[in-house]
């Protein structure tokens, strides 16, 4: 049986320290999504708590492009971007695409090559070395391209702030064309045309879009282009939806709200993506060990950080090469040289937060509103995945700088920084730049990089401190776990679980459903791998859920259940289906947990 929220939800009790904080909801509108629907009420809860009214309900359940996608010619520069792409198709001139090395850069990438190969084009592909060339474009690698006989660069998920490169390749008559989500200044670099939902001078409808979103936009706008033009006379056009798998990873990847446009794009990714047509995408799903039919936590938590880590630690294009290939064979070779890269990646990671958290503890005492910690010898390859972990862990932005010594003897540091709701950390980074307080530096709300001279540290410190302050000030940082509602353990089925995936794909901006299961005695507790904390919990009518909390081992979470044996515990987590020998099961992610005697 599902119940009402009960009044601990909203009390600080639990083991992390987090406030467990019920979501909001409209008690008359669930009723009727519900009633209306066949749902069961806590599914309509689920609902009516991430605003879906009853008009947008049949769209939100089933998004699609067709009602979701918009006219490409509504961005500034979009026409012009598409009639040059489409032109040097047509004329057959060199053209090369500038990417990113992280999973919304390479998808990017390997989404723009597929369609030039498609229309019987070539095109090159050139991804940046991250520990000689850091992020994005830079003169003398758009110098060389332009060396190669290449007439246009198309910069994907980069560009929008790359002022001096820009500037290096129209001197040379190189033209660039920039696909960038990233935020804006008032000014822009020179290029024949820059293509971005973050533009100044844009409306802002639709900000949340990632590169490879921007991407697709953009293919859609060329193929047009080339239609208009008469290349499709006498041959095939490109079916641009077989490619929706790739749009679909990099959106999800990127961590931008999977709402509107970008909930329907993942929706119908995630069904192109099951299909397995891609090559690249069916052989790490293969190293990987997916067999199921995948959904948004695969492509999260799965095959991106596989894509991610020939970037962090191997070669940078690793990820575009693997997408974009037809191969089956180098398909296998790509992916199992990521595989080895990503185990790479994990260790380089744990020597670095440990550090990293060495460091914070000495000074706990004068933890601020920013994290700000900065190691020499940490790898830039890992520093986001870091700044990621310290987020999480203490509950506010985190910047993470690996420091270096250049070959002029000053010291360098390269950073990554993630944020939390609330504060625009690209915003604070950008105006940082703009004080003179580093010699790089871009992003979005949760995230941004930046590259800062090391005698500039304390400054830059102080200055991102003050801006986040003034944000945090308007909304203080409060440590909280937001619950749909609780549940018996029994009530935790495949029924519900089925129920719930409807409301899927999940993310950022349409959270999974976590729920409080109540009441739930631990009657048997281990540790499976290196550091997760495994339980079956049962209720008072007897009934059994399958847990697991991971990388719990070390923290008092992990403790208490491992010790608590018989004990009750209310239990916050998500529930997923558990296939296992061919029976289908429950199990619930464990998020935080609580004595239920202390509440």
């Amino acid at each position: 049986m599902t119940d009402t929220v009960p009044p601990f939800l909203n009390v600080a009790h639990s083991l992390s320290g987090k406030r467990w904080q019920a979501r909001p909801y409209d008690e008359r509108l669930a009723w009727g999504l519900a009633q209306g629907r066949g749902l069961p009420e806590i599914v309509g809860r689920v609902l009516a708590a991430r605003g879906v009214t009853e008009e947008a309900c049949d769209g939100f359940l089933n998004p699609t492009l067709k009602a979701l996608l918009p006219d490409p010619s509504r961005f500034r520069d979009m026409d012009v971007a598409a009639e040059r792409i489409a032109r040097a198709i047509m004329d057959g001139e060199r053209v090369a695409v500038f990417g990113d090395y992280d999973v919304d850069g390479a998808t990017s990438s390997a989404l723009m090559r597929r369609f030039f190969r498609a229309v019987g084009a070539d095109l090159r592909i050139y991804v940046p070395d991250r520990m000689k060339e850091g992020y994005g474009p830079n003169g003398p690698a758009l110098l060389r391209l332009k060396a190669e006989g290449v007439r246009l660069v198309v910069t994907v998920d980069c560009g929008i702030s790359a002022f001096a490169a820009l500037e290096a390749a129209a001197e040379a008559g190189l033209d660039v064309v920039v696909l960038d989500h990233h935020a804006a200044e008032p000014r822009l670099p020179p290029a024949v045309a820059l293509v971005n939902p973050n533009r100044l001078d844009e409306d802002g409808a639709y900000r949340t879009l990632c590169a490879a979103g921007v991407t697709f936009l953009a293919v859609v706008a060329v193929n047009r282009a080339l239609r208009g033009a008469g290349f499709y006379a006498g041959r095939n056009e490109p079916n641009l939806m077989e490619w929706l798998d790739l749009v679909a990873l990099g959106t999800v990847c990127d961590v931008v709200p999977l709402t509107g446009l970008n909930r329907a794009l993942v929706a119908q990714g995630l069904k192109v993506m099951a299909r397995r047509a891609n090559p690249g995408l069916s052989a790490l799903s293969d190293v990987a060990g997916v067999k199921e039919k995948p959904d948004a936590y695969h492509a999260g938590f799965v095959l991106g950080p596989r894509v991610n880590a020939g970037g962090r630690v191997g070669a940078s294009d690793l990820g575009a090469r693997l997408l974009s290939t037809d191969d089956p064979m180098e398909a296998m070779e790509l992916a199992q040289k990521l595989e080895a890269h990503n185990a790479e990646r994990r260790a380089v990671e744990q020597g670095v937060l440990a550090d990293a958290m060495a460091r914070l503890e000495e000074h706990a005492d004068e933890l601020a509103e920013l994290v700000f910690v900065a190691g020499e010898g940490w790898h830039p390859g890992v520093i986001g995945i870091v700044a990621s972990r310290l987020k999480e862990r203490y509950s506010r932005p985190a910047c993470v700088i690996a420091l270096e010594e250049g070959a002029d003897g000053a010291v360098i540091g390269k950073a990554s920084g993630r944020s939390v709701r609330g504060v625009d950390l690209g915003a604070a980074v950008i105006a940082a730049r703009q004080e003179g307080l580093l010699m790089a530096g871009g992003g979005h709300r949760m995230a941004a990089g930046f590259t800062v001279a090391g005698s500039k540290l304390a400054d830059l410190q102080a200055f991102l401190t003050g801006r986040v302050a003034e944000q945090v000030a308007a909304a203080p940082l409060v440590p909280t776990l937001e619950l749909d509602g609780a549940l018996s353990v029994g009530a935790a089925n495949t029924s519900l679980v089925d129920r719930l995936n409807q409301l899927g794909p999940f993310g950022t901006g349409n959270a999974e459903p976590r729920f409080a299961v109540t009441d739930a005695r631990v009657v048997r507790a281990d540790v499976v791998g290196a550091n997760h904390v495994r339980c079956i919990l049962q209720g008072g009518d007897g009934a059994r859920l399958k847990a697991i909390a991971f990388r719990a081992l070390e923290s008092e979470m992990g403790k208490a259940l491992l010790m608590g044996r018989g004990s009750p515990f209310h239990i916050a987590g998500v529930l997923r289906i558990d296939r296992w020998n061919g029976a289908e099961g429950v199990q619930l992610l464990i998020d935080d947990a609580a004595p239920a005697q202390t509440m």
